[in-house]
């Protein structure tokens, strides 16, 4: 009973960081089914290791960004976010690979609307300007 009153009242557990990385190769869908594009990987907090974005690619030979892993669902080989293609496609860019400073993600927060009160948003409130504070998941890490 402790556990589903935890659930109920903080919402329910988003996977762990090696069930995300599964994730890594599946179709971005908006939640009505069309293609935004491919999840490469996953960022982790660079602190505690939980996953906080997904790495996306935009189209075959498109820039990538990154969108919220707590906005996004996965079931069967795709993986749906609550945000149109159009949107995503104007998100911050990022470099594929490469860590994430606080004014980076600060700035992705922004775009989907975190407040700096909130959420990932509220997280990186106490991390030095600067500091790498989400970084490339890697395998068995």
């Amino acid at each position: 009973m402790k556990a589903m009153a935890d659930e109920q009242a903080h919402g329910p557990e988003l996977p762990d960081t090696v069930e995300a990385l599964a994730w890594a190769g599946a179709k971005l869908d908006e939640m009505n089914g069309s293609a935004i594009g491919r999840v490469e990987g996953v960022l982790v907090d660079a602190e505690t290791g939980d996953p906080k974005w997904l790495l996306v690619r935009m189209g075959r030979f498109g820039h990538h960004t990154a969108l919220p892993f707590s906005h996004a669902v996965a079931g069967v080989g795709r993986v749906w976010a609550p945000y149109d293609r159009d949107m995503v496609r104007q998100a911050p860019r990022i470099d594929a690979g490469k860590p994430l400073t606080r004014e980076q993600e600060l700035e992705l927060c922004s775009f989907y609307g975190i407040a700096e009160t909130f959420g990932r948003g509220s997280e990186l409130s106490d991390r030095a300007e600067g500091a790498v504070t989400a970084e490339p998941a890697r395998p068995n890490a």
